[in-house]
Formats: C-alpha cells, structure tokens, sequence
C-alpha cells in the first residue's frame, strides 16, 4: 500500500511540474469556477470521450489522456472516434484513463497541464485539481457544439473551428437548394425498454434536420430545447411524419432489426400505426453517426438526408 502511494504521490508531482513556468489565462468554467489555466496546453487529459475528446481531435488536437468506454473484455475505447475521426487508443498516442469513474491515479500519471473534465463524471474535481488545473465543462448549458466553442478557445483553434463551420454552413445550403424542406415533416424516434423516445433536437442529425428547415410534429416542438420525453405507444400518431428516422447501436453490435425490434417491443406491428413505416419512408441509421457531437458527423447527415429525400417521389403524411 505504501509503495502504490508513494509511486502515486511522485505522478503527482511530476504531473504538476510541467505547469509551473507555463503562461496562464484565467477561465470561468460551467462550475462557476475561476481557474488559471495554461495559456497554451500541451498536454490536456479529456474526462468525457464524446463531448470532450472526440472535439478535440476534430479541432486538431490530441489529448494525452482520455476517458473511454470499455468492451466485456475490459479493453478501453473511445465511442464513436474510430468512425468519426479514425484515432482511437489502439492507434494513437492517447492514453486511456479509465471510465465511470476514471482512474485518478492513470490520470495523473499522464502528467496533464491541463484536465477538462465534465459534470457527468463522478472524479472529483478537488482531486482532479491536486493533479492540473481542471475545468468543468457542461454540454447540457453550452449544447452540442457550444463544448467547440470553448474548447477551440482553450487551445487556439479558433481558425480550425471556423473552417468546420463553414463547410457545414455549405452543407445545409446544399440541402435547402435540392428539397423544399418547409413543405416535409420529419422526426427521430427510438424504443426503449418498451417507451418511444424522441427528442426536441435529437444530436447531430436533429441539428441538420432543424437547421435545413424541415417541420417537425407539434409534440416534439413542445419539447423543451435539449430535452427528450418518453412517451407510451398512444403517442404514436402524434409523432408520425412525412419521414422518420429511427436508430440504432453499433458500438454495441446492434444492427438495423434491433431497432425495429425496440419498437415492437413499444407496439407489436408498430409499423401500422405509423405512416412512415407504411410508406417505406422510415429510415433506419447508426446512432454513433447520427446522435454524436461531430462536424463530420453533421456532414455524414448531411449527405444522408439529401440522399434518402431529394428527388425522391414519397406520399405526404395526411394532415
């Protein structure tokens, strides 16, 4: 027990050490926290894979360390990297720093200057802080892409972010010039445990769809903003459409049945009670694609819903 603490207590130190002589900024964070952080981090350890790490590396930079998944193997992985940016553990630097809740001690060992850690992770931050400066950021305040927003301040990637944005910005015109997005319905739901699901904005596909124009069922309007309701299998009619989207984990092997079978779990031949399905306007995608915080994810949804509706004859739901 004392040489693991004594080794722990030398991470420490030489996790805190490479932030000594480095220039600082001071950050309000989500916590409400004043914290100087490096000018210039070299050497972040991200805490949430999807809202911290998977950002980071589509603004071009590499954490040391990140929280991850893990498979029944106990392998780590970070969900959704591989299909979204290619980097994962197996295939980079990047070291993998435990899960709900990471390892304190991997964490240090990585010798971060800075740690980025979020609300939903149960480390807590007054230890995290022994280690580096930490920062707690809140994707259910700032949104989806708002975490950009912040991260590209906190590493000068502002250029970066701009570019993504501007292709993105092209992306949705490209959609708006080829379907007459206000004349078409559309929404995203999924079963789970014997409920129907959908979402005000669902991820990065919900943003794509919004943003392009299309109308959604006055159910989902009346959801909150970042929110979600989980609804019986009477709500049905309510949150038909002209077209439905419906997903899918293939993170954990599931395939384009398990969501159908989701959703007769919700109703046994749910498909009869929605337009959509009857019309072979029900379209079933991965959710990693489809829910992730991702410029190259909205890209992929981009060309989906463009590929999936435009130039395409489909019978309008009846009003």
């Amino acid at each position: 027990m004392m040489n693991r603490l004594s080794g722990f207590c030398l991470a420490l130190a030489l996790a805190v050490s490479p932030a000594i002589a480095q220039e600082t900024v001071s950050f309000t964070d989500d916590a409400d926290r004043t914290v100087d952080i490096p000018a210039n981090p070299q050497r972040i350890a991200a805490l949430h894979d999807l809202s911290v790490t998977v950002p980071l590396i589509e603004l071009g930079v590499y954490p040391v360390g990140s929280h991850g998944r893990t498979t029944e193997e106990g392998e780590g992985f970070i969900r959704s990297s591989k299909v979204l940016t290619g980097v994962d553990f197996d295939n980079s630097d990047i070291e993998f720093v435990g899960n709900y809740p990471v390892d304190i001690e991997a964490v240090a060992a990585v010798q971060p200057d800075l740690i980025i850690t979020t609300p939903w992770q149960p480390a807590p931050v007054e230890q995290l802080e022994t280690i580096a400066p930490t920062i707690v950021l809140d994707d259910s305040v700032r949104g989806d892409f708002g975490m950009y927003e912040a991260l590209a301040e906190i590493t000068g990637t502002g250029d970066t972010l701009a570019i993504l944005e501007g292709r993105y910005e092209s992306q949705i015109e490209q959609i708006r010039r080829l379907i007459d997005t206000s004349e078409i319905s559309v929404n995203v739901i999924q079963g789970v445990d014997g409920e129907v699901l959908s979402w005000h904005t669902y991820g990065g596909l919900g943003r794509v769809l919004r943003d392009a124009g299309f109308t959604f069922p006055e159910r989902v309007d009346a959801i909150p903003e970042g929110d979600f309701e989980r609804m019986s299998a009477e709500a049905f009619p309510e949150l038909d459409a002209d077209f439905l989207f419906v997903t899918y984990r293939t993170d954990t092997l599931e395939t384009p049945d398990d969501a159908t079978t989701h959703l007769e779990a919700v109703m046994p031949n749910f498909c009869d009670f929605l337009h959509a399905c009857r019309e072979n306007q029900m379209i079933v995608m991965p959710r990693e694609e489809a829910s992730a915080s991702s410029y190259y994810a909205l890209g992929v949804m981009a060309y989906t819903v463009i590929s999936h509706i435009s130039g395409r004859d489909f019978t309008p739901k009846p009003e």
